[in-house]
């Protein structure tokens, strides 16, 4: 902005102005002061913003410096109250040090590496991925921007990436339904390839054999023997996941499956839909489980079971791996957090 007479108003300007340091004038003005400058220096340089109507140029800033301030989140569902519980913990993770942005994958697909190059080319200081698609790192050039992956698992070894520790959820889900009598369950699986619902799928197929219980609908994974049945996938929209339990229940019912399992709770809120169409009663008829426990499932008819993951743990955890790498810290990676399952009301005795 001008200032009197036409002149640009510089940090320098504001600086001679507060009688303080051009470095402490960018401190203040974006928002890094805290710990680091007095309070009544802070104001001094605020008030001599306002008198000489001083706007600070982020452009020029980021063009000088190579990059932004800015942090990125790729996400294919940001919609979902899942990831509003994740960038809470994003946002106290990385405190007033950088300014978070998000962007969602169009259609609800993986972000792709293609996805990561598009934001790159803006500069940020640094991304976050979440749930990638198993190919892609292999798509991805070095020398990019600092990278971290969230609820990744298998990338441990190729990238900095912050995961959940899935087995204490899922086998307290697999020991509740055994204990409830249900021996045949049945698997909605989400659409998008993610390693996250990979490792969900498989892992539930190895607890329920371990119990006895029968998994379908999780379908073949690679050379396994015997191979499953075909999968059965849905979108994670409820309309979508509630349409295509409406076709698979029937099927499922006829193979002996008395709960249903689900890759995520929008997708278990559309199995309560369609269970609802069909004339089904939860849980007389029929137990309905997801992962997340998102806040609405506290509040479902009936209130639905959930393995539990801790979002806004992760998100912290993410920013803080991130911010490590910004500062080249070099720390380890954190230990996978830790999964529990909240038993509702729509899972019970088999009938």
């Amino acid at each position: 902005m001008a200032g009197p007479g036409g002149q640009r108003v510089t940090a320098a300007m504001v600086a001679e102005r507060a009688g303080t340091s051009i470095s402490t004038v960018s401190l203040v003005v974006n928002g890094k002061s805290r710990g680091r400058v007095s309070a009544a220096i802070t104001e001094r340089v605020r008030a001599a913003v306002d008198e000489l109507g001083y706007v600070v140029d982020h452009a020029a800033s980021s063009l000088a410096r190579g990059r932004t301030d800015l942090v990125v989140l790729l996400a294919p569902d940001l919609p979902n109250p899942y990831f509003g519980r994740v960038t809470t913990g994003i946002r106290e993770g990385l405190g007033d040090h950088h300014q978070l942005m998000l962007s969602v994958i169009a259609g609800g697909a993986q972000p792709s590496a293609d996805d990561v190059r598009r934001i790159a080319a803006f500069r940020p200081a640094g991304l976050l991925v979440h749930a990638p698609s198993r190919s892609l790192l292999d798509e991805l050039e070095p020398g990019g921007p600092p990278l971290v992956l969230l609820d990744a698992p298998g990338f441990e070894d190729r990238a900095a990436t912050v995961t959940f520790d899935l087995r204490p959820g899922v086998r307290a889900l697999v020991g509740h339904l055994a204990a409830a009598g249900h021996r045949t369950v049945a698997y909605l699986d989400g659409s998008t390839p993610s390693a996250t619902f990979a490792l969900r799928r498989s892992l539930l197929r190895a607890v329920a054999a371990e119990h006895g219980v029968t998994v379908l609908g999780t379908g073949h994974d690679r050379d396994e023997d015997p191979p499953c049945d075909a999968p059965v996938r849905a979108g994670l929209s409820l309309e979508d996941a509630a349409d295509t339990a409406v076709d698979a229940l029937p099927g499922w019912r006829d193979a002996g499956a008395t709960a249903v399992v689900a890759a995520a709770d929008t997708l278990a809120y559309g199995v309560l839909a369609a269970a609802h169409r069909l004339g089904l009663a939860v849980p007389g008829d029929l137990a309905v489980a997801g992962f997340d426990d998102l806040p609405y499932s506290q509040v479902t008819a009936p209130p639905l079971t959930s393995v539990a993951l801790p979002a806004e743990e992760l998100g912290r955890a993410a920013a803080r791996r991130l911010s490590a790498l910004l500062t080249g810290a070099g720390t380890p990676g954190p230990a996978p957090l830790t999964t529990r399952l909240a038993v509702r009301a729509s899972t019970s005795p088999a009938g």
